[in-house]
């Protein structure tokens, strides 16, 4: 069984799949955030390698999830990661190579249980113990139906290919980085399920924030017996007080690949 360190406290909440069934979902959304450091690998792939359509039946076996590619986790969000930006293109690239594209939002309640501004004399980015583990605590982000929880809006191209969406930190009790379990580590989404139905047997992850959010989908998409890959320049990181060098160490121990963007399209 997988064990995480505390900088991996999740943000819960219940998470929905939301089918998409071809109408255009409201844009932009927050992710995590922190000032933090990018991960390696800034330069983007998008300016070198051509966008081509491909087949909806292309990699079958294959998912795409894209994590919280959200405004409030954008430059300039309540939850900012730094370059976050800078992978939408990339992301909006590398979909266009499968017919298995899954999309996650943060979706909190105003009154979450991990915003520091619902625990009087608390402060942004402290933690506390809570009854499922230790908790950071986040500026107010993503609310349920605010501008900052919309999906980016330069993330159409992904958006219109998406088969699904995963909706998680719904219950203000309970945080919920991971796009597989919530940070109770009991509570699942229904995505695995979702996946096997599909017939997928591997995952590539990407998207904000690689030491959070992505990190933790990975590690439960490999403990729900997937193969995983995370796209290591389809992300960016908090990297808080050592966060993302743990996070690694923890996704090697687990057997989750560290892959590019140019290795991941050509296959």
């Amino acid at each position: 069984m997988l064990t995480r360190r505390p900088l991996l406290a999740a943000s819960l909440a219940v998470p929905v799949i939301a089918a998409l069934s071809g109408r255009a979902l409201a844009q932009g959304a927050p992710s995590e955030a922190t000032p933090g450091a990018s991960s390696p690998g800034n330069a983007n792939p998008a300016q070198a390698l051509p966008v081509e359509e491909t087949s909806s039946m292309q990699r079958p076996a294959d998912a795409f999830l894209a994590i919280d590619l959200q405004n409030d986790f954008m430059p300039g969000g309540a939850l900012a990661v730094a370059h976050g930006d800078e992978v939408v293109s990339v992301v909006n690239l590398l979909a266009s190579a499968f017919s298995n594209v899954v999309l996650t939002q943060d979706w909190h309640p105003a009154d979450h249980v991990s915003f520091a501004a619902n625990h009087p004399g608390r402060k942004p980015f402290e933690t506390m113990t809570l009854p499922y583990g230790e908790q950071t605590l986040w500026p107010v982000h993503c609310v349920q139906g605010s501008p900052g929880a919309e999906l980016y809006a330069g993330l159409k191209p992904t958006i219109k290919r998406a088969r699904a969406i995963v909706r998680k930190g719904q219950n203000p009790a309970i945080d919920s980085y991971s796009a597989f379990v919530e940070a109770d580590h009991k509570t699942k989404t229904g995505l695995a399920g979702y996946l096997r139905e599909l017939g997928v047997t591997r995952v590539y992850c990407c998207g904000l924030a690689t030491d959070y959010c992505v990190a933790w989908s990975a590690l439960d998409a490999r403990a729900a017996g997937f193969e995983v890959a995370l796209i290591d320049d389809a992300s960016r990181a908090i990297d808080r007080n050592g966060s993302l060098a743990a996070a690694w160490q923890q996704l090697r121990a687990a057997g989750v690949m560290r892959v590019g963007v140019e290795e991941v399209l050509r296959g």
